[in-house]
């Protein structure tokens, strides 16, 4: 075991979804990297799209932590060896402070993070106080920093939201509801980072409007445990794997690259969307995204649609992942009812609903070991194919996802976490 490390920290929570987690996050996160500090910011629970928008606002990489799907040793893990090199970590909660189990209120009091409790002040004045009180005391033994308001109207709202703080409960300050702060969203969440070309902009407003508004001074540092020795890692060595990254498949854990690289894997990225060929690799790796989005010019990259297919037709590993599953279907049909028939390599179709078709955590037993992951989609998919395994949620949540095994190819609407089982994920990659 290793020798703790100490960083200031903190993690911002909210009463519920949609309170602006993710702005307040990021304009701290700009506000202190503009102030010539080494952030390190993480994201509690599954999620694609914030991350994205977080690595900008900071300039370093974005990992998630959760004491089910990543696990209490490797969140330890990835706490230890941020402290050691940034001046600040923040941690982003995910849905609202006690939901979920485990929810941010676990993580923040297993690591012993204060939070930062994000109330959307809209509408509200003195029941501010009221919410905030109960978010700091509902549970005894939770550490709590204080309180942040988010879209405040004015000068004289923020002072009303302030002054009706009790108990010692402290102001972090407001930031206003002024449109060029605010991220943009769709039907799986913020709009991706790569599409959003006044992103910097945006993030820099924010910073520069919380400045206005709150100290800036760094929280009080928390000491983070030395992980255990790792066990050793089985080996990808020599192998070459052909990652999707485009803008309808970018929805992948920075943690399963950096585990298939830790393993010898060569990563080999190519864009179904406008590239014409594949690269020159053993295996294919097809995360989730957007493909609904693109899927008319999906379906008229023939050249890439027959590659696919030749490489599966030899044999050759083929994982793929929610949207990378509906990529393989027969046909994806959108919300507006247009269909584009794709690569077929699975008999049946999707289609995209205009409400949330499952969100849980999962376990799925496969033949190769156990991996943990997350579902989280609006598409409903009909097939004639029988399940090799469905996932489990520890939640009892809606999933219960279908993993289909054709050959070499296999496909879930399951993202999966390659750190949950590292054997699991290289015997499914490995020619």
């Amino acid at each position: 075991m290793s020798d703790p490390r100490r960083c200031p920290a903190v993690l911002i929570a909210a009463p519920a979804s949609g309170q602006g987690k993710t702005t307040v996050t990021a304009a701290l996160a700009r506000l202190h990297r503009n102030l010539g500090r080494k952030v390190r910011v993480f994201k509690c629970g599954p999620d694609f799209l914030d991350p994205m928008i977080l690595e900008r606002a900071s300039g370093a990489p974005v990992y998630q932590l959760d004491l089910w799907m990543i696990g209490a040793q490797e969140s330890r893990r990835l706490l230890w060896e941020a402290a050691g090199e940034a001046d600040l970590i923040l941690i982003e909660g995910v849905m609202g402070l006690f939901d979920g189990t485990p929810s941010s209120a676990d993580l923040a009091r297993h690591f012993g993070v204060p939070v930062l409790a994000v109330i959307d002040g809209t509408a509200m004045a003195q029941t501010f106080g009221a919410l905030a009180l109960g978010l700091a005391r509902y549970q005894a033994d939770l550490p709590f920093a204080g309180v942040l308001a988010n879209r405040v109207g004015s000068l004289r709202h923020a002072q009303l939201l302030e002054g009706s703080l009790t108990e010692g409960l402290r102001w972090y300050g407001g930031l206003s509801r002024e449109r060029g702060i605010e991220l943009p969203s769709r039907h799986l969440g913020l709009v991706q980072a790569s599409e959003l070309n006044d992103l910097d902009q945006r993030l820099d407003a924010a910073a520069e409007a919380l400045a206005g508004s709150c100290d800036a001074a760094l929280p009080p540092a928390v000491s983070f445990d030395g992980p255990a020795l790792p066990a050793p890692l089985p080996s990808l060595a020599g192998v070459r794997i052909g990652v999707a990254q485009d803008e309808a498949f970018a929805f992948i854990y920075g943690a399963n690259l950096d585990l298939l690289r830790a393993m010898g894997a060569q990563l080999e990225f190519f864009s179904p969307l406008h590239d014409s060929e594949l690269p020159q690799v053993d295996s294919l790796y097809l995360p989730g995204g957007y493909p609904e989005l693109h899927h008319h010019v999906l379906a008229a990259n023939t050249p890439m649609l027959d590659a696919i297919r030749a490489h599966h037709n030899v044999g050759k590993p083929l994982l793929a992942e929610c949207g990378g599953m509906l990529y393989l279907l027969e046909n994806l049909t959108d919300v507006a009812g247009e269909c584009a028939a794709l690569v077929g390599l699975l008999t049946g179709e999707a289609v995209m609903q205009k409400r949330l078709a499952a969100l849980a955590l999962q376990a799925v037993e496969l033949p190769e070991g156990t991996l943990r992951g997350h579902t989280y989609h609006h598409s409903l998919t009909t097939s004639e194919l029988e399940p090799i395994a469905r996932g489990l949620s520890p939640n009892g949540g809606r999933g219960n996802e279908a993993v289909y095994r054709l050959g070499r190819l296999t496909a879930s609407y399951v993202h999966f976490y390659f750190p949950s089982d590292p054997h699991a994920a290289a015997a499914l990659l490995r020619p």
